[in-house]
């Protein structure tokens, strides 16, 4: 069984490439943190193997976060405090796992890479 994560990253934001990055970062760290232990400690050991993928916008984010959890998936949507290039609130992406790759692919197998 293959364990990944997948970072949802809005693409109507048009985030510069370092912001979008510690979204990125912030999504992965967050989701990985809600997962649990023995998921959490398989996917380390396998390399961490995780995908950046885009939606569209605000509202398909969080249609993705819906059909993640209710999947069994655990999610974190990620609001920026907005220091620097956008509005404080501002959802920028999600992270969702690790978990079972085909799984994931289910729902998320259609979406573009970033």
């Amino acid at each position: 069984m293959e364990l990944k994560q997948v970072i949802l990253m809005r693409a109507d934001l048009r985030l510069p490439k370092g912001k979008m990055a510690a979204q990125a970062a912030h999504a992965a760290a967050e989701a990985a943190l809600r997962s649990g232990k023995e998921a959490l400690k398989a996917w380390r050991a396998a390399g961490q193997k995780k995908v950046v993928l885009k939606v569209a916008d605000e509202k398909e984010l969080h249609r993705y976060n819906q059909l993640l959890k209710d999947a069994g998936i655990t999610t974190a949507v990620i609001t920026d405090a907005g220091r620097t290039v956008i509005a404080p609130g501002t959802v920028t992406c999600l992270g969702a796992g690790p978990d079972e790759e085909e799984k994931i692919d289910r729902i998320t197998g259609t979406l573009k890479m970033m």
